[in-house]
């Protein structure tokens, strides 16, 4: 999956996909095998053939005996965690050990060893969010006091991301000027800005992070949890996984079968789409998650978009981004004006949680209203990992480096935009523009991709539980019922309502049907409905 306009939930959260951001103020009390009324959904779009992903052989390859064998160092970290260090080749095909990464492990063990399970890795999407980041912070209110008891809590950051030898690109100013630029370009003289904005962007990541950039596959990632496996001393992976983190684990589930534990994949991603059907189909989550947010809005006496919601919300808004492209809103800081780019990034964020839509709406006045875009480029800040000091989060990068390594841009040419932009404005008239246009950004990179789109059966793999949001920004619901569908042991487990996944706070059923799969192997019934 790609960001809808760029960037990444910090609360948890977001790597568009990235983490769901949840909220603890909006409990959920009914019974796991009870579906609300108005739940009922469309079904699913007919998903391409896509080769099947082979599982590796079960033998250890004798070049590979010495990265399985190593020994962990711990160290006191932060959090109450300990850290250590494990080394992993760069490219699985040709093992040079003069080549070799090192990426950053952590844990925090159970606490109560007599009860251990084993341990759970935990992966909080993006791809490129820091999972090591989100253990530290997040850990301690995503699992109930009886999960952390019996597993130890564990989280390595992927290969080019967090503090595992990360992505290098831009500086921060010259991310700043990144996100300025327009992305849905009114004129060729706009078009050939943008398209020059990806290339130097493109020529960045080259110039600062070399052969890196080729060997950060999601495969590449997912032998690298099946060796972090083995230091850790368990037969099988027990693991969590979030938006892009579903295909993390799905992936490995289809590498390893006969290793997989107890897997949890929230927020799910559909391996078998190529890039141009997962851009349109994530631009109409956010058109759902747009139209949930704007009809709650008209229910309020102060919405800035009207009391009409639907199509005259959505209009509304895209007339002020029109306003502000032609004439962009004074912010605090006199060099970062909000543009309409920043404007959008701002709306998207957020999409991904009900929890901040107040917020929104207070932003959407102040800009709408008084003039002011101070709230609405906070928003957007965040969205992009902007750090007070200017700098950027090392995600920004590892986002589009490991997205394009994955999969073929889904537009290769501004003409190919052009054509299929009717198809993107169909799917979401709000946001279709800006992910037509974003599209490109692939199409520039400067390594050739490496993977394609697969279905993964994981044929012999224990029950694999797949949560699906009906109302999902970012991972449309299709594609949990998708995934749930391929994996030859994938249960699908629904949670009818609003953001970007579900489990750790948001719904106490999901949270009770997820624990009781994971303390005690119970898999939750077909057709459960949260």
């Amino acid at each position: 999956m790609r960001k809808p306009v760029l960037a990444l939930c910090t609360a948890t959260a977001l790597l568009a996909g990235a983490v769901g951001c949840s909220s603890d103020d909006r409990p959920d009390q009914r019974a796991p095998s009870e579906s609300p009324s108005g739940s009922e959904q469309t079904p699913p779009p007919e998903a391409p053939d896509a080769p099947v992903l082979e599982a590796l052989p079960e033998e250890i390859p004798a070049e590979l005996d010495p990265y399985y064998e190593q020994q962990l160092s711990w160290q006191p970290c932060e959090a109450g965690f300990e850290c250590a260090t494990m080394r992993v080749p760069l490219d699985y095909e040709n093992v040079d050990p003069d080549q070799d990464l090192e990426l950053t492990v952590t844990r925090s063990q159970a606490t109560d060893p007599s009860s251990r399970i084993g341990s759970l890795l935990v992966n909080p999407g993006g791809p490129g969010a820091s999972a090591v980041d989100f253990a530290q912070d997040s850990a301690s209110y995503i699992f109930s006091s009886e999960v952390t008891s019996h597993y130890d809590v564990v989280a390595v950051d992927p290969r080019g991301t967090g503090a595992s030898e990360p992505v290098q690109c831009m500086s921060g100013e010259q991310m700043d000027e990144f996100t300025l630029n327009d992305r849905t370009p009114d004129s060729q003289d706009e078009i050939d800005t943008l398209l020059s904005s990806f290339d130097e962007f493109a020529a960045s990541c080259a110039e600062h992070s070399g052969d890196l950039l080729g060997h950060i596959s999601t495969i590449e990632s997912a032998r690298d949890m099946d060796v972090l496996r083995a230091l850790l001393g368990d037969d099988q992976l027990h693991y969590v996984g979030f938006s892009y983190g579903t295909k993390l684990g799905a992936v490995y589930a289809g590498l390893f079968p006969q290793r997989v534990g107890r897997l949890v994949l929230d927020g799910a991603i559909d391996p078998r789409f190529p890039t141009l059907d997962t851009d349109r189909q994530q631009a109409g989550g956010f058109e759902t998650a747009f139209r949930s947010f704007a009809e709650d809005c008209a229910s309020r006496p102060d919405c800035p978009l009207g009391t009409q919601g639907g199509d005259d919300a959505s209009q509304r808004l895209l007339d002020f981004f029109e306003q502000v492209d032609a004439e962009p809103l004074p912010t605090s800081d006199p060099d970062r004006p909000l543009t309409e780019s920043l404007a959008s990034t701002g709306v998207s964020m957020a999409m991904y949680s009900d929890y901040m839509w107040e917020q929104l709406r207070e932003a959407l006045r102040a800009a709408i209203s008084q003039g002011n875009g101070d709230q609405l480029l906070a928003l957007a800040d965040e969205y992009n990992s902007r750090e007070p000091d200017g700098s950027y989060g090392t995600d920004m990068f590892a986002f589009p480096a490991i997205s394009c390594l994955d999969s073929p841009a889904g537009n290769a040419t501004e003409d190919e935009v052009e054509e299929n932009l009717p198809a993107y404005e169909e799917a979401s008239p709000t946001f279709g523009r800006d992910f037509a246009w974003a599209t490109l950004q692939c199409a520039a990179w400067p390594v050739e991709p490496t993977g394609a789109p697969v279905t993964i059966e994981a044929e012999g793999a224990n029950d694999i539980v797949v949560v699906g949001t009906t109302r999902d920004p970012a991972t449309p619901y299709s594609w949990a019922q998708g995934l749930a569908d391929q994996l030859s042991s994938g249960v699908l487990l629904t949670y009818d309502g609003d953001g970007h996944t579900a489990y750790g706070g948001t719904s106490p059923c999901i949270d009770a049907a997820v624990n009781a799969y994971l303390l005690e192997g119970q898999t939750p019934e077909e057709g459960t409905t949260c």
